[in-house]
């Protein structure tokens, strides 16, 4: 996979809806219904982060859900890569980039959404090819103001904004023109998570799917 048809692939992702999940899952029994009620609030995307020790089990069963569109973050090493699109991944999101890195993930046919905080590291990505990155960590790094500030000289490469992304900032970031969507935890709260309350998650969901 080039890097521009993994950019291409990503954006159709990004696209689903203005939220993409971004979930710690510590019990992979709760994967699948967890999916199902993001999915029914609208939102399809889901990314598993590689934190746990059940999160490749996690993206298998979640890869079973109907509608949904499993990626695995936190990548890392080549090894990440392969494990995660072994499991069933569809996408995988990474903090940051290595040439190792974008090296598996387009030798696996793994669309990636590669981490990027500062000018230098986007338009390093970007020379490669790729034209849809993950801005990360969000808020840490300028929140949307500096995320605005990049898209006035690199108007070309588009981002999903990670790390400190909550309901009272999304719809700054939402509003960029450089901003396909953005990723955040706040839809699967982990004590709503423990408690199996499958139907608050859904209520969430669907209010985050609604910013766009």
């Amino acid at each position: 996979m080039t890097p521009q048809d993994a950019s291409a692939r990503a954006e159709e992702i990004c696209r689903l809806a203005p939220v993409i999940p971004v979930l710690v899952i510590e019990d992979a029994a709760r994967a699948r219904p967890l999916a199902e009620a993001l999915v029914a609030g609208g939102l399809p995307a889901l990314e598993v982060t590689l934190r746990t020790p059940a999160a490749l089990d996690a993206i298998r069963e979640m890869a079973q859900v109907p509608g949904g569109v499993v990626g695995a973050g936190t990548l890392l090493t080549p090894e990440d890569v392969a494990a995660a699109k072994a499991a069933g991944a569809r996408f995988g999101v990474s903090p940051g980039a290595t040439d190792r890195l974008l090296d598996a993930c387009e030798a696996a046919d793994l669309p990636l959404l590669p981490g990027a905080a500062t000018a230098s590291e986007v338009m390093a990505l970007y020379e490669r090819g790729y034209t849809v990155q993950k801005f990360f960590p969000a808020e840490v790094a300028g929140g949307a103001p500096a995320l605005k500030a990049l898209g006035a000289p690199i108007p070309q490469v588009r981002f999903c904004p990670t790390g400190g992304v909550s309901p009272r900032n999304a719809g700054d970031y939402l509003a960029l023109a450089n901003v396909l969507c953005v990723g955040g935890s706040w839809v699967a709260p982990k004590q709503m998570l423990a408690e199996g309350d499958w139907a608050g998650i859904t209520e969430l969901a669907r209010k985050a799917a609604g910013l766009g």
